[in-house]
């Protein structure tokens, strides 16, 4: 099940790392690229190995590398740990998950379970090219990199986001479509507002995705607020689909909802998914400390 919330944290922020798992998001991704200062990039890498070598498992631990080009040195000293996944940055083109993969494997052996690999959709290349990266068959979710999108464009973002809707629409079709996990929101870099922050998190809930990036840790209860379903909304869901399963039973397709509306297989389809999510989330909470 996706992660609600993806903590960043700079992977030469040694202590930020080691409090990261206890801030109480879902995956934890070490940042290799853009918070790291080119020269202290090779200790960087040394404290992400040290951070994957301890700690219990109940966040996800993954990594950001830097480039596609230096995947195979980082993943020499970041493959013997609890390595969950990671996440490739200014991806171009399926050649470029196909690199990393083929690195991947021949630093780590984990045949039976495979570390899973995120590209960063970020640039008009990545947009163009989609489709054939969400289908590679090593690819778990694809995440939105909208800062480094939006400067690749031209874009200037308004305060409704609209000139994000077509990335935002398309990176979910194109999960959609290769049966990938929904896809992982952009980050928002203002972490002092948090009602902007809920208002552009319902944006991403309402268009589809189920999860999003952050930076800072006061961001994590918000994003996990919109995108955890209610008790009412399961509860709503749960009947409707079993009213649906007795129309079915008793040889209809379709019924008329309490409100009036159709309920026909697309509509239960959506409660499914509502029931599906808060299973998710309960099995999280359980399996946490």
């Amino acid at each position: 099940m996706t992660a609600r919330s993806y903590l960043y944290v700079p992977g030469d922020a040694q202590d930020r790392l080691v409090r990261s798992t206890s801030r109480g998001a879902d995956a934890v991704i070490a940042d290799l690229e853009d918070s790291i200062a080119p020269a202290q990039r090779r200790a960087a890498v040394e404290a992400v190995a040290a951070w994957l070598a301890t700690g219990a498992p109940d966040t996800e631990r993954w990594v950001r590398i830097t480039s596609v080009a230096d995947a195979a040195h980082q993943l020499a000293r970041l493959t013997s740990g609890r390595l969950d996944g990671i996440v490739i940055p200014k991806v171009a083109a399926v050649a470029d998950v196909a690199r990393v993969v083929e690195v991947l494997d021949e630093a780590a052996d984990r045949a039976e379970l495979p570390v899973r690999v995120m590209p960063l959709i970020e640039t008009a290349k990545a947009l163009q090219t989609i489709d054939e990266i969400a289908a590679h068959p090593r690819v778990a979710a694809l995440q939105l990199g909208e800062l480094d999108l939006a400067a690749d464009l031209g874009v200037m973002v308004g305060p409704d986001e609209h000139e994000l809707l077509y990335a935002r629409s398309r990176i979910v079709a194109a999960s959609a479509a290769s049966r990938l996990e929904p896809p992982i929101g952009g980050v928002s870099p203002d972490f002092v507002d948090l009602d902007l922050l809920r208002a552009t998190t319902q944006r991403l809930q309402r268009l589809g995705f189920v999860g999003r990036a952050v930076i800072h840790p006061r961001q994590v209860p918000v994003v996990h607020e919109v995108f955890t379903p209610t008790p009412s909304d399961v509860e709503e869901a749960s009947r409707m689909i079993a009213a649906y399963e007795a129309t079915i039973a008793n040889g209809r397709g379709v019924l008329v909802g309490s409100d009036g509306r159709m309920v026909d297989e697309a509509v239960v389809r959506m409660s499914r998914r509502t029931v599906a999510l808060a299973r998710g989330r309960n099995a999280r909470r359980t399996e946490q400390p």
